[in-house]
Order: structure tokens, then C-alpha cells, then sequence
């Protein structure tokens, strides 16, 4: 069997072609022209076809999930910053509407759609939510998560109407290959570059990538069509995951808590020079508004339906500090 993987090139989707390939199935891969490639190079060739195209081309979507039984769609423009907004709407929403097209024209049995946490629901006291905690559009903070909900209810309408498709939201997967890195690879580079003076009180729900890797094949697998699964792990504080970190690498961990209001304030003056300069800010403002509330959920649904693996979140840490100073991202360490 052949699956067509989008977004292999990034940090999940590289995982998620890498554990296909590792079972001795044959992947297609889309990539971007522009994209750097050194993730997929790792691969096993004998098992991978690259196929140039854009989220944006469904003819030539199409032509990549011809023949492919699934579609794994990892794909997102994740950015907390950008110039033109639109941008990830252009790709979250109807990049997302092209790929179910592409699927459906091409025979495709199964599409798994990679969504986020972000697009669920989320207690503010803390507690955990899960897939059913009430949500609607007004509780989403800056434009990736606008799109990212927008585009999850565009999936829920497919599935709807007859697509066979799966959604998947992972929280916020950590370990090695994190090639840009995302928002959250950035704070351990930060941190190991000693970069991260002080913390705020806020919390999210780590996972190791290659277990969120495993969640989006089994859910392949096992999903139920227009059902949601929350690919999470442990809920930690930002303090407990900064502990953790400085552990494994021995660098001090940050003392000093910030208070919301100032870290708010620091970070809406540089933001406001990003906006004149046109150049994406070292902490983008959304990311703050983000850590208002801790961002914490259940992962019982995957574990319990489609057996997701829940390995210790420090396994993938420690992964993710070697993968980073192996691959110069650290300095002077």
C-alpha cells in the first residue's frame, strides 16, 4: 500500500513518513520547491517518491494521491507571526479543502487530517479538556488558531457529507527533527542558548512527536470517520518544563516569574516594531496571549480507542536537546 504524507519535510509530517517507512510501506511525499529537504533525505529511498507541488495546486494534489489507499495530511503554515495573515488561511483552510478534494478524486479510501489543540475547547482554571469541551471561533487567540478551527470545521463538514476522514489534534509535540523549529522547538533552543531569563505561570500538554506519529497511523487505522482525537501526553507547567530542562542539559533553569501584564506589555513594543519593520519578532505577541491560561487536555480517547503509546515526555526532551546541539542550533555550548 502506498500513502500519500503531506508536510514531511516539517517536524510531524517527517515522523509520521519516517514511522510508515520504518514498517515497510511505501510513502509519496509532496514537497515544496522552496522546501529544505535534509529530514526526508534520511529516508529509505527504495520506499519514498517525492512529488514537487503546493498545498495550493489540486491538479497536482491529485496526481499525488493517485494510487494512494491514505492520505496523512500534516501540513500547516504554523506560525504565531505574519506579515500578511493570510497567508495561513490560504494554507490551514483551503490548502486543507484542496487536499480532501485531491483524496476524493483520486480514490483515496481514508483521509487523516492533522488539526491542534489549539482548535478545541480549553478550561481556564486549568483543569483538562477534552474533544467534546464546548468551543466556537470567538475562543480562538491570533490567526493560526483562527485558521486552524476554521479549517477543522470545513473537515467536519466533509466528513458530513460522506468523506471518510479522521481528525486528529495534537498538543505539543517535542523531540528531534524539529528543522525550523516550531514555536515550541524554539523555546528549548532559547532555553539552551540561555535566552529565557524568566518564565511565566502557564502550562501546556507535552508529547513525544514519534508517539503524535504513532496516534496519526493508528488513527489511520482505527479512527472513526468525523471523530476527533486529542494526541497528548503530560500536562506540565512552563516551570516544570524548564526544571526538567536544565536537568538534562545542566543549564540553570530561569528563577524569575514574569507577570502576564509585563511580559505583555514588552512583547506588544517589539511586536508593534515587527508590524513597521516587516520582520517577524523574536516572541510574537500572540504567543503570550496564548500562555494566559494553562493549555491542558486528555489524551484518554487515543490512548483508549486507537492505543496510542504515552512515552515519558523527558524520553523526548532529552531527544530533542541532543538533536538541537548535534545540529547547531546551540552555541558556545
Amino acid at each position: 500500500m502506498t500513502s500519500l504524507v503531506t508536510g514531511a519535510t516539517g517536524f510531524v509530517g517527517y515522523h509520521t513518513a519516517a514511522l510508515l517507512v520504518e514498517r515497510g510501506e511505501k510513502v509519496r511525499l509532496l514537497v515544496r520547491s522552496s522546501s529544505r529537504r535534509s529530514n526526508v533525505n534520511e529516508l529509505d529511498p527504495a520506499l519514498v517518491e517525492i512529488v514537487v507541488g503546493d498545498l495550493a495546486d489540486v491538479e497536482t494534489l491529485t496526481r499525488a494521491a493517485a494510487g494512494c489507499e491514505m492520505v496523512y495530511h500534516v501540513a500547516a503554515d504554523y506560525r504565531l507571526w505574519a506579515a500578511n495573515p493570510q497567508e495561513l488561511y490560504q494554507s490551514n483552510v483551503v490548502g486543507s479543502l484542496n487536499v480532501l478534494d485531491a483524496a476524493r478524486l483520486a480514490g483515496a479510501r481514508r483521509v487523516v487530517y492533522t488539526s491542534t489543540v489549539g482548535a478545541l475547547g480549553h478550561l481556564a482554571e486549568g483543569g483538562a479538556a477534552n474533544e467534546d469541551t464546548p468551543v466556537s471561533d470567538t475562543d480562538m487567540v491570533g490567526h493560526y488558531k483562527h485558521s486552524k478551527f476554521r479549517a477543522e470545521q470545513e473537515v467536519l463538514k466533509r466528513a458530513a457529507d460522506g468523506q471518510d476522514v479522521v481528525i486528529v489534534n495534537p498538543s505539543t509535540p517535542v523531540g528531534d527533527h524539529d528543522i525550523k523549529p516550531t514555536p515550541t522547538g524554539q523555546i528549548i533552543v532559547d532555553f539552551l542558548n540561555g535566552k529565557m531569563p524568566a518564565y511565566m505561570d502557564t502550562g501546556l500538554n507535552l508529547v513525544d512527536v514519534r508517539d503524535v506519529a504513532a496516534g496519526i497511523v493508528l488513527a489511520g487505522e482505527k479512527g472513526v470517520c468525523g471523530r476527533k482525537y486529542i494526541l497528548g501526553c503530560e500536562n506540565l507547567t512552563l516551570k516544570q518544563i524548564l526544571d526538567t530542562l536544565a536537568n538534562i542539559s545542566g543549564s540553570p533553569a530561569p528563577r524569575v516569574r514574569i507577570p502576564y501584564a509585563v511580559a505583555f506589555a514588552a512583547v506588544g513594543l517589539e511586536n508593534v516594531a515587527a508590524r513597521v519593520s516587516g520582520r517577524a519578532p523574536a516572541h510574537p505577541l500572540d504567543g503570550v496571549r496564548m500562555a494566559r491560561h494553562p493549555m491542558f487536555f486528555d489524551a484518554s480517547r487515543a490512548v483508549q480507542e486507537l492505543g496510542m503509546p504515552q512515552t515519558p515526555v523527558v524520553c523526548a526532551l532529552e531527544r530533542a536537546v541532543n538533536w538541537f546541539c548535534s545540529n547547531g542550533y546551540i552555541r558556545n555550548r
